[in-house]
């Protein structure tokens, strides 16, 4: 006699539920060891509030001023040249160049160029990312003081306040050869203030009568680039107990992760532990000397590797050009570091270095879950001065 229908359907829907609890099971586990691995190593998700100082506080108006500032050419020296044209949405708000071209330089990602004839350098070192740069110096703890976050290669800024001014005085930057080191910022100021809606802007946000200063110019520019962040990441979703945003292999590519030693300085929710570190990285042919780092002991900063995946070329000098080649670099010694740089001997490589990196393409895997591609990519359609948006980049 056969079963009624309703029985048979009842089975195969226990069948279906069996099969989908097996294949669970076989990603739990890895994932559940992931977790408890990326937890006692100090890994952790993003918060889902930025720190803002007290005297900075964010408002729709200022965040609005700061991005049409973002993206005017009138900061630099020679007008063609904005923050944006290093740090564009398309490039995950960097460049996708080993060493950067400001002053003077033409297009926009790979496909950018110095004008001929030209007398500027490269810039010095690879261009960070400006996303989630309002999270710099969190620590493990997850507690971030954004007045002394550090910033830049050699930690030679505090907040994104003074960071922002400081392009604006550097010659390959943004000055090209228009003003001296010491005029540069307060030249740009005076521009501002000759321009209508600027003055209308400024005055909106800040009050007074004469709004238009080197530290509210900062303050804007600071207030928008906090409003660039990705948060959403599949570790993020994962660290938050979604067992299922990292695939397998990418599970296994964290426990590889921290068992070779990368979190020992990649560490906290960035991924970052901001100390400076000698790895003896290979200097950069395209610089006439040396980049030494700060105060001259080849020491760099520990960057982010959150989005990594549109902001190759990779290290201080953008030597690296894959995530293959980083590993590597790391992995070269197999046990004994070794140095890149003949200026840096292996005596002096940080105690930190990895010895042997495990499992790379795993931990390549890893690394992918870092990435997201959910942030603000909003460019505005003019800016106050009326130059070309973004400056000479098309």
């Amino acid at each position: 006699m056969r079963a009624p229908f309703s029985v048979w359907l009842l089975a195969l829907s226990f069948c279906v539920f069996l099969i989908a609890a097996c294949q669970k099971d076989a990603i739990n586990p890895a994932a559940n060891s992931a977790t408890t691995t990326a937890t006692t190593s100090g890994l952790s998700a993003l918060p889902t509030t930025v720190p803002e100082p007290a005297d900075n506080v964010s408002t729709t108006a200022k965040i609005d001023l700061g991005r049409v500032l973002f993206w005017d050419p009138l900061l630099s020296g020679t007008r063609d040249v904005s923050c944006a044209s290093c740090h564009h949405p398309a490039s995950g708000y960097a460049d996708q160049l080993d060493l950067p071209i400001g002053v003077n330089g033409q297009g926009l990602g790979t496909t950018r160029r110095f004008h001929l004839p030209n007398d500027i350098p490269f810039g010095k070192r690879n261009t960070q990312t400006l996303l989630n740069v309002a999270f710099n110096g969190i620590g493990i703890d997850d507690v971030c003081n954004p007045a002394t976050a550090p910033m830049f290669w050699d930690e030679r800024a505090e907040s994104l306040e003074s960071q922002s001014l400081l392009p604006i005085a550097t010659l390959e930057e943004m000055r090209g050869r228009q003003f001296t080191e010491a005029t540069a910022v307060d030249s740009v100021v005076n521009r501002l203030r000759r321009i209508p809606q600027y003055q209308q802007l400024f005055t909106a946000v800040f009050g007074g009568t004469a709004p238009i200063t080197a530290q509210n110019l900062g303050k804007a520019l600071a207030c928008f680039e906090r409003t660039l962040v990705a948060t959403d990441t599949p570790f993020d979703r994962y660290m938050r107990g979604d067992q299922t945003a990292l695939t397998t292999q990418q599970g296994q590519g964290l426990n590889a992760f921290v068992q070779s030693g990368c979190q020992k300085c990649h560490s906290g929710p960035m991924l970052s532990d901001y100390q400076l570190h000698v790895l003896g990285v290979a200097d950069n042919s395209k610089l006439t000397t040396s980049d030494s780092g700060q105060n001259g002991t080849y020491a760099f900063r520990t960057p982010s590797l959150r989005n990594l995946a549109v902001t190759a070329p990779y290290m201080h000098s953008g030597v690296l050009t894959t995530l293959a080649a980083v590993l590597q670099f790391y992995d070269a010694g197999r046990g004994t570091p070794t140095s890149a740089n003949p200026k840096v001997p292996r005596t002096s490589l940080d105690p930190l270095f990895p010895r042997t990196v495990n499992n790379q393409q795993a931990i390549i895997a890893f690394l992918g879950s870092l990435n997201s591609d959910s942030y603000d990519k909003r460019i505005p359609a003019q800016v106050p001065s009326g130059l070309s948006v973004g400056g000479n980049i098309n």
